[in-house]
């Protein structure tokens, strides 16, 4: 199991993110503790608010008092509720937060059944909790976890994390043909997209493009596509490379499958409305592209805006790194089209959309009113981060550290298959 600990100055948006998934059926309440209930059992995030706020009143001058933190099982183990529910109250209790209010969501989106837990770092006198050694305590109290309720160990891939790490694409560093099929390769193992516009979007976030190529050989038109590295301001930093250097997977036949598999496994996905609801509430609550994108990137979502030489926008793609997908503005809905993103940040004709009413970003209710005005919670400080000075790239999500784990089980298989050659050759 593998613990990830994130600390921010906001309350709010760590419960909301959590609280999304609850309210699109992705995600439960598995735990409560030392927090106010309610007389249905059911929370809003102001109600939510509500148990930590003396402790945010409390607080002496500790910016980052938020704590959002991940345990993550092998994604072999089979975790009950119950089960869940015990390990988050250890955990807690041995990481010093026994006696805080905190509470368990349980997120059910992806095949990876892991739990998420919310709470504040500083105590009843506003006085920061001792976070010394906080790594190597946590990786204590995760192997204690395991032996406990018998999971699959998590030491060798921790070990081996740094080890095999796939990077956008610096062409100073040489060797920009291996970089790039480094990204290639990895990437339809754990995105879905569903066009070549998409696939694209995708790309960039590693200083890498795909331009499409046709021409007549032995009289039959061909198609191919072809890889083209960018350094950090988006303009070409080197040769283009032919598709077929990487491999089969990286071809158009190939990534045309791609698209039609994840069209069907995309075709009314609950994580769409996840993201549709997200992108919304960022929408209606900024008045310019950075701060939409910033407040989207603390959500783990990437934003990629197109425009032509004269400055219009003919293009908005959405890279959700919660659910490992990727929309097009006007297909995740019509109403989020380049055109809505085009009249509102270059004619400030702002649109009118809903956003749902359970996650209003300001705590507004009555018993809230001395909660302290927040900005969104980074969800991502505890996962491996890239980025750009041109502040494109705000969050990975979880791709870098999935890629590391698959590589180092590829690379502990392949080391197996040598030592059993060397053990024939030598018998």
């Amino acid at each position: 199991m593998i613990a990830k600990i994130g600390r921010s100055g906001n309350l709010y948006g760590a419960l909301a993110y959590n609280q999304l998934k609850v309210e699109n059926e992705n995600g439960q309440i598995l735990f409560a503790h030392k927090m106010i209930e309610t007389a249905s059992g059911h929370y809003s995030v102001a109600q939510l608010a509500q148990s930590f706020a003396p402790y945010l009143i409390a607080n002496r001058n500790t910016e980052k008092h938020t704590l959002h933190i991940s345990l993550n099982p092998d994604p072999n183990d089979k975790v009950s509720d119950d089960k869940f529910r015990e390990m988050a109250e250890q955990y807690m209790r041995e990481m010093g937060y026994g006696e805080q209010p905190f509470v368990v969501f349980k997120h059910t989106d992806i095949d990876r059944s892991h739990i998420h837990i919310v709470s504040v770092c500083v105590d009843e006198q506003g006085k920061k909790i001792s976070d010394k050694f906080e790594k190597m305590r946590s990786m204590n109290v995760c192997r204690e976890l395991e032996r406990k309720h018998g999971l699959i160990p998590a030491t060798d891939k921790e070990r081996n994390q740094n080890e095999k790490v796939f990077r956008p694409v610096n062409y100073r560093a040489g060797d920009v043909k291996s970089q790039i099929a480094s990204v290639v390769r990895h990437l339809p193992n754990y995105y879905q997209y569903q066009t070549l516009g998409e696939y694209n979007a995708l790309l960039s976030l590693f200083n890498i493009t795909t331009e499409k190529i046709e021409g007549e050989l032995q009289g039959k038109m061909q198609q191919g596509l072809l890889y083209i590295p960018f350094n950090e301001k988006g303009e070409r930093a080197g040769h283009p490379f032919k598709a077929s250097l990487f491999g089969k997977n990286a071809g158009l036949p190939a990534l045309e499958l791609h698209f039609a598999k994840c069209k069907t496994a995309l075709n009314d996905t609950p994580t769409k409305q996840t993201l549709k609801s997200a992108v919304t509430i960022a929408l209606k609550n900024t008045s310019d592209e950075q701060a939409f994108k910033k407040q989207l990137a603390e959500q783990g979502i990437n934003v990629v805006v197109r425009r032509n030489d004269a400055g219009r926008i003919y293009g908005i793609t959405f890279i959700d790194h919660n659910s490992k997908a990727v929309w097009n503005g006007s297909r995740l809905a019509k109403e989020l089209s380049a055109n809505t993103f085009n009249d509102y940040w270059n004619n400030k004709i702002k649109p009118e959309i809903k956003e749902p009413v359970e996650l209003q970003p300001k705590l507004s209710t009555s018993n809230d009113a001395d909660l302290p005005a927040e900005e969104l919670h980074h969800l991502f400080d505890f996962l491996t981060t890239v980025k750009h000075e041109d502040g494109l790239i705000e969050a990975l999500g979880g791709l870098v550290p999935e890629a590391q784990d698959e590589d180092y089980e590829e690379q502990d298989f392949a080391n197996k298959m040598k030592q059993r050659r060397k053990r024939r050759t030598n018998r």
